[in-house]
């Protein structure tokens, strides 16, 4: 099973470009935080930004973002900094932006309607194309501008929707039989929320995000920083 991404770095004229490296995904996962900057700069007006004001923004230190930025081929210029317009469209078209991201949500749960909802899909690339579930209740009802699909129906759906990418807000007891069925109707990008671990084939990129996980980490981290004022309490007792 493959739970990470790795983006190819392409070049403008990808007809004479060398064979693409694969990023790192540290890497990878700054990019998308500065690109998120670099798009309200943007829309601000800005023309340059600096490696400083940008490792402020992702909260790394600017030797990461000018290594980061290194491996697009962009280097700023001193004095002046990154050319806001060209490293904005360089990180897109490094993590894939630049294509039809078209997606399908399976399960049509309290997580999955949240999702269809978000409208920072479609401003950052992202079309929600469909909507499913297996609750008959369901079934036909509108979330935001799109109608729950059946599941029975999903190969059909996939295909008519050219979704090139599912999102699976399933319980842990049907996400698996679900994500097969997806992998075999040819979406092999996956992103899951399910509370279990999936198995999919070497050429599938599949993402789970556990937010129960996510906030065991984040009690160890708050634990740790309360430590120090719990032993200070207890030491002046």
């Amino acid at each position: 099973m493959r739970s990470g991404v790795l983006s190819p770095v392409q070049t403008p004229d990808e007809s004479t470009a060398e064979p693409a490296r694969q990023l790192p995904p540290a890497t990878v996962s700054r990019l998308t935080l500065y690109l998120r900057t670099l798009n309200a700069l943007l829309a601000e007006g800005a023309e340059s930004v600096s490696s400083e004001a940008l490792a402020e923004s992702a909260g790394v230190g600017s030797a990461n973002v000018r290594k980061d930025l290194s491996y697009l081929g962009s280097y700023g210029t001193r004095g002046v900094g990154y050319d806001v317009a060209n490293l904005s469209r360089k990180i897109a078209q490094a993590l894939g932006l630049t294509h039809e991201w078209r997606v399908a949500i399976v399960g049509a749960g309290n997580l999955g309607r949240a999702l269809a909802r978000y409208a920072g899909f479609e401003s950052r690339g992202f079309d929600v194309v469909a909507l499913l579930d297996a609750d008959e209740l369901i079934i036909g009802t509108e979330i935001g501008w799109l109608r729950v699909g059946d599941v029975a129906q999903l190969e059909a759906v996939l295909e008519s929707t050219r979704a090139n990418m599912v999102v699976l807000a399933l319980p842990a007891s049907v996400a698996q039989s679900v994500c097969d069925r997806v992998v075999d109707a040819g979406v092999h990008s996956i992103l899951s929320f399910a509370p279990v671990a999936l198995t999919v084939p070497e050429h599938v990129n599949l993402r789970k995000v556990d937010m129960a996980t996510e906030l065991q980490i984040l009690a160890y981290h708050a634990q740790s920083l309360q430590a120090p004022e719990l032993n200070q309490e207890r030491s002046g007792a």
